[in-house]
């Protein structure tokens, strides 16, 4: 009996314990403005992200809806913004040496006065270094 119950209590054990480390994703929560000019962005971002679909976890937030206006209050976010993304609850991350923060539209698109100082290739380095984290 016991020749049986103790490999059968090991596999058991073994097989909780990976599926705890596979089923531990990077969260990846988008507030957003669903607004024409930042529809090109989202597919960007939505892209960028497909890369990582075994590994991360998207969370998207309309700015404008009630589940959105929830999730800024969760966050604490009170000015209006066109994009922010957090990556597992972090909102600025290091990313080759320098602290970004996604928030506004990529570097380079968008209206100007909307622009952050981040592109879509640190959200991919931002999302390569989280992923090899987990």
């Amino acid at each position: 009996m016991k020749k049986i119950i103790i490999p059968l209590v090991v596999s058991i054990l073994f097989t909780f314990a990976f599926a705890g480390v596979a089923a531990q994703k990077v969260t990846v929560e988008i507030l957003y403005m669903n607004h024409g000019p930042l529809l090109s962005t989202l597919k960007n971002i939505d892209n960028a992200c497909a890369q990582y679909k075994e590994k991360i976890t998207v969370f998207r937030y309309d700015f404008e809806s009630e589940e959105g206006e929830r999730f800024m209050n969760k966050k604490g976010v009170h000015q209006h913004v066109p994009l922010m993304i957090w990556i597992d609850g972090k909102n600025a991350v290091p990313v080759n040496g320098r602290e970004i923060k996604f928030i506004g539209f990529p570097t380079g698109s968008g209206p100007a006065s909307f622009q952050g100082k981040w592109t879509i290739d640190d959200l991919r380095n931002a999302l390569n270094a989280a992923t090899r984290k987990k």
